[in-house]
């Protein structure tokens, strides 16, 4: 680790300073010890030369070399005659005189000079001892500072490695449980003194993070509420539907039973059309406060929103008798509330008896059902599905064969009547018309709901005879109630428009009323013209060549481009009623708008706006150069 290192290299540069001082004290001490034995040495061979008598200089140097051990020794006289000498030295000597030098302590010969004799002697006392002991001391200040400092730069990393492993599981077991379960105090961590500070800190960062899992943790609940729930009746939705079959009925171990129903608002495509989603959203909220009234009388009942037209009613625990009941209950309630907003109908309920272990997408699937045959029967009626065993392709057909013995009964005996509502001219030089609207009803005179009709008839391949029979209504009430004069628009399915054999019996039909043809204006979705261009070219151009007109509805729902407008030429376009709703607060509705208006105004085509249900909203596109408005602001559907 990088401390050690750094803390290695100083500790072996101080070892390095310690050194330097301790050889040069050793130095020090070792020259001063030395210099008093020259002296003393020095003191002797006065003596000796005073006592000298003779000229046998070879005898008196050996004498003095045996007695005060002399290692080097040099007699001469005061003119630098040499008389004798000798020398001794070791390698040791000359090693230790080489450190004393480099220390600043030169070794020089010492000399005593005898004037009367005129002799001078040099000499080196013999300093082996000396020498030997000072090389050990040096070898000991050399070699013991760096044990010292070896050992612990050894032991040191691996007592600070144990002691980080012990660190490092404490933490890391205490951080694991801490993830385990953060609402949980961290444990006793077990350290040292020393890391109280990180233990203060550790503890800090747990209540911390408790605080933000328990915020985290109310925040997740707030996101799956919502997750759960419809923004619009605060019902539960169908995730928690779902969610709930799954963890409560899915397991065929259980023993729940009980009824459920699905409560259909068939009125609500109608309602967002001719008055609005303000209140669409109104009647839907109506709608889920009846049934939760009608399911509060049971015990234990749930109430979901399936979907933007459906509704799912759990009522555990009761008999098919209660059921009913149940039924003629919310049949009733849906009566009151159709009374008060002049609607066709409310809803129809279909109800089968559950229990627990069927599949999900069965269960549905019967009370989808159950509703088709429920709506053959009486406005806002129910129907319950009792036969558990029915829950195959049987039960469907049977559902299917009911509506198709209805549709045939509407046919055969054209049980339909037309309603108008007017499109208004924003200017006097604009034409309009009044759109026709048709109900159909059953033999005992039970209005049947428009859209699951038409929806119906489309899937049971009936929708061109049910065309047909609304143009021949049509048609014939214009003609009997004189009605030549105004301008009427009719509705025709996609379906219709690329049929071959439709669009030859409708040129036939208009050319045989002439006079009524060039007052009627054939409404077309633009999805529906879309889906093959060149048979809705065909069909236009013959519907002009009958004198009549073509709208193009639902405008701006689908790919709108400029050859959609040039290559099929229609005489007036209807946008569709999600850009009209608030458009005084919509700049970029306001935008687009505009820019179709400019662009169908260059060729020749009027644009109309439906679904205007304020004041605001018919000013803000009478100011956008729009051609007329229709909506119940406008104008209700009333009888031809």
């Amino acid at each position: 680790m990088k401390i050690f290192r750094t803390l290695f290299i100083v500790q072996i540069v101080c070892t390095l300073i310690l050194q330097t001082v301790l050889i040069y004290a050793l130095i020090t001490a070792t020259q001063q010890q030395q210099k008093q034995l020259i002296m003393t040495q020095q003191q002797v061979i006065s003596q000796a030369l005073k006592s000298f008598e003779g000229e046998d200089y070879a005898a008196f140097a050996q004498s003095l070399r045996s007695s005060i051990n002399i290692q080097q020794l040099h007699l001469s006289n005061t003119d630098g005659t040499v008389l004798t000498e000798f020398n001794s030295t070791t390698q040791n000597s000359s090693l230790v005189a080489d450190l004393f030098k480099i220390a600043g302590f030169p070794r020089e010969l010492a000399s005593v000079k005898y004037a009367e004799q005129s002799l001078q002697l040099r000499f080196k006392p013999n300093l082996d001892n000396q020498d030997q002991a000072f090389m050990q001391a040096l070898w000991v200040v050399l070699l013991a500072p760096l044990f010292l400092v070896l050992v612990p730069a050894l032991v040191a990393p691996v007592q600070a490695k144990t002691i980080m492993v012990k660190l490092n599981r404490s933490l890391s077991s205490a951080m694991d449980r801490f993830m385990r379960d953060p609402a949980a105090n961290l444990p006793d961590l077990n350290l040292p003194d020393e890391f109280d500070d990180v233990v203060m800190t550790l503890q800090r960062f747990g209540d911390f993070s408790q605080q933000q899992f328990s915020e985290m943790s109310r925040a997740a609940k707030l996101v799956a509420e919502d997750a759960y729930k419809d923004t619009v009746t605060n019902l539960p939705n169908r995730n928690r539907f779902v969610q709930y079959y799954e963890e409560h009925l899915r397991d065929s171990n259980n023993v729940d039973f009980g009824i459920f129903a699905i409560v259909r608002c068939t009125e609500l495509q109608t309602i967002n059309q001719s008055r609005g989603y303000q209140e669409g959203d109104k009647y839907i909220r109506e709608v889920a406060a009846i049934s939760e009234r009608a399911a509060a009388t049971y015990r234990d009942a749930l109430v979901y929103r399936l979907n933007s037209s459906d509704f799912g009613v759990l009522i555990p625990r009761i008999t098919a008798k209660e059921a009913e009941n149940f039924g003629m209950l919310l049949q009733s309630k849906f009566n009151e509330y159709q009374k008060l907003t002049e609607l066709d109908s409310v809803a129809y309920t279909g109800m089968v008896s559950y229990q627990a272990g069927r599949a999900l997408g069965e269960l549905l699937a019967i009370a989808d059902t159950a509703i088709s045959l429920a709506q053959t029967k009486q406005t806002n009626f129910w129907h319950l599905q009792k036969d558990d065993s029915q829950a195959d392709g049987a039960t469907m057909g049977y559902g299917n064969q009911n509506w198709r013995n209805v549709i045939d009964d509407v046919l055969g005996h054209e049980r339909i009547s037309l309603l108008t509502q007017s499109i208004q001219p924003a200017n006097r030089s604009s034409k309009t018309y009044s759109e026709i609207l048709v109900r159909f009803s059953t033999a005992e005179g039970q209005l049947l709901p428009t859209a699951s009709f038409l929806a119906m008839a489309e899937k049971l391949d009936k929708i061109i005879a049910v065309d047909r029979l609304i143009i021949e209504t049509a048609l014939n009430t214009i003609k009997s109630k004189n009605l030549q004069d105004q301008y009427f628009g009719l509705n025709l399915s996609p379906r219709c428009v690329h049929d071959d054999q439709f669009i030859i019996w409708l040129e036939r039909r208009l050319l045989k009323d002439a006079s009524i043809a060039n007052k009627l204006v054939f409404e077309i979705s633009e999805f529906g013209l879309q889906q093959n261009l060149k048979t809705s070219k065909r069909f236009i151009d013959m519907i002009h060549r009958a004198g009549a007109r073509i709208t193009v509805e639902k405008f701006g729902t689908g790919i709108t481009s400029f050859k959609f407008f040039r290559d099929l030429k229609p005489d007036f376009v209807k946008m569709d009623g999600s850009y009209t709703r608030h458009i005084d607060d919509d700049k970029n509705n306001q935008y687009f708008m505009r820019l179709m208006i400019d662009l169908a105004h260059r060729i020749g085509v009027n644009v109309f706006a439906e679904s205007v249900e304020t004041q605001e909203e018919k000013h803000m596109l009478e100011s956008l150069f729009i051609d007329g408005t229709q909506g119940y602001y406008i104008g209700k559907p009333a009888p031809i």
